[in-house]
C-alpha cells in the first residue's frame, strides 16, 4: 500500500509538471484600450498612452482622424474606450448621444493662420485675408473635423464665408493636410490649430498670425470616457493622469497651453 501511495504521489506530481509545460496554456491577455483622438492631439496623447501602458500593464491603441469622422466611428463602431476631439462642441454632442458618461479638461486649441516663419507675404490677422485674390488659401471642410467646424465658425463671425469659398484654393480634410500645403508652398496660408507650430517638425518652418479672439476664441479640449469601454477603471487612470500636473506638462508641451496674446 505504501509502495502504491508513493507511486500515485509521483504520477501526480509527474502530471503537474506536464501541465506547467504544456504549450497550449497562454498568459492572461493585456486589456486592450481604444483612445479615439483628433490628428493633432496624437503627439502628446501617445505620451500619456506610454504612461498608463506601463502602470496598467494594458495595451492602448490610437484611432486618429478628423474629430467629425471619428464621432461617426464611434456610431458605427460601437466600441472603444475614450474620445478626444479637438472642440468640445463634438464631446457635448457625443454625451447628448449618450457615448460620453465622464469628462476631464486637459487643454485648450486655438484656431491660426498658419504661415510660412516669417511671414513672407505680411498675412493681416483679419479673417478677411481669405478673400483677397493675390493669396492662395487652404482651410478644411467644417463637416470633416474641428479646424473645419473652427474655420465656418470664423469666416461666418465675420461675415465672409460664402467670399472664402470662392477664393479659396483648396478644401482640405484635417490639420495635417493643411500644415503640409502651407509648408511645401503650395499655399500662402491656411487656417489651423496653434499647436501645430509649437512641434520640433514645423517650429522652424512655419508661424502663427494670432486672430482677435472675437473670431479666433480658444476652444477647450475635452477628454471624455465612452460608455461603450470595456475596461473604464482603466480609461478612468488614462482621465487622471490626462487631466493632472504630468498631463499638462505634456499637452503645454504640444502647444495644448492657455494663449493669451493677441497680434496687433
Amino acid at each position: 500500500m505504501k509502495i502504491q501511495r508513493w507511486m500515485l504521489l509521483g504520477m501526480f506530481c509527474l502530471s503537474v509538471s506536464f501541465v506547467g509545460c504544456d504549450s497550449r496554456i497562454e498568459p492572461a491577455a493585456r486589456p486592450v484600450l481604444t483612445v479615439y483622438c483628433g490628428a493633432t492631439m496624437i503627439g502628446a496623447v501617445s505620451e500619456i498612452a506610454s504612461l498608463v501602458e506601463h502602470e496598467k500593464n494594458c495595451e492602448i491603441q490610437i484611432t486618429k482622424g478628423g474629430s467629425g469622422n471619428l464621432l461617426r466611428a464611434i456610431e458605427v463602431n460601437r466600441e472603444g474606450d475614450l474620445y478626444l476631439p479637438g472642440a468640445d462642441s463634438y464631446i457635448q454632442q457625443a454625451r447628448e448621444q449618450g457615448f460620453v458618461d465622464q469628462v476631464v479638461a486637459v487643454g485648450e486649441n486655438r484656431a491660426v493662420i498658419l504661415v510660412p516663419e516669417g511671414n513672407p507675404k505680411n498675412i493681416s490677422n483679419d479673417p478677411v485675408v481669405f478673400t483677397d485674390p493675390q493669396y492662395r488659401s487652404i482651410f478644411a471642410d467644417p463637416s470633416s473635423g474641428s479646424i473645419g467646424r473652427m474655420a465656418g465658425e470664423i469666416f461666418t463671425k465675420r461675415g465672409v464665408m460664402d467670399a472664402a469659398l470662392d477664393q479659396v484654393s483648396r478644401i482640405s480634410t484635417d490639420s495635417k493636410d493643411i500644415t503640409t500645403a502651407v509648408k511645401s508652398g503650395e499655399v500662402d496660408m491656411g487656417v489651423n490649430w496653434y499647436a501645430v507650430t509649437c512641434w520640433a517638425e514645423n517650429r522652424d518652418e512655419l508661424d502663427a498670425v494670432l486672430m482677435s479672439e472675437e473670431f479666433a476664441p480658444p476652444k477647450k479640449l475635452v477628454l471624455g470616457r465612452l460608455t461603450l469601454s470595456k475596461y473604464p477603471e482603466i480609461a478612468d487612470f488614462f482621465m487622471q493622469i490626462a487631466g493632472g500636473s504630468r498631463g499638462k506638462e505634456i499637452f503645454e508641451k504640444y502647444g495644448f497651453g492657455e494663449l493669451k496674446e493677441v497680434a496687433p
